[in-house]
């Protein structure tokens, strides 16, 4: 008979499922252990990764546009020593 009444006590009450206190993650928190120099999840990895890649590709344009500016810059130098050739010819320099 008390194992009839504990069970009609159970049915009879519907049962509430509720939290009173928020889950609190700080900034950048995605469930994971600390970062101890670990691989860490797969979220972070991603993260590292497409990181990783936006700076490689700021690097590369930044060495395209060195790269770019010692052209310039050689020519340069080969007109001015064109110029000066022109210029040491022109007042008898050399001996043609």
């Amino acid at each position: 008979m008390l194992r009839t009444s504990f069970r009609q006590a159970a049915v009879a009450r519907p049962l509430r499922c509720f939290s009173t206190t928020a889950r609190v993650m700080t900034e950048g928190a995605t469930g994971s252990p600390p970062k101890t120099g670990g691989s860490g999840d797969a979220f972070q990895r991603r993260e590292k990764a497409n990181e990783d890649y936006a700076i490689r590709q700021r690097e590369k344009e930044k060495l395209l546009e060195l790269k770019k500016k010692l052209v310039e810059q050689q020519e340069h130098l080969n007109r001015l020593s064109q110029h000066i050739d022109d210029i040491t010819r022109e007042q008898g320099g050399e001996k043609n």
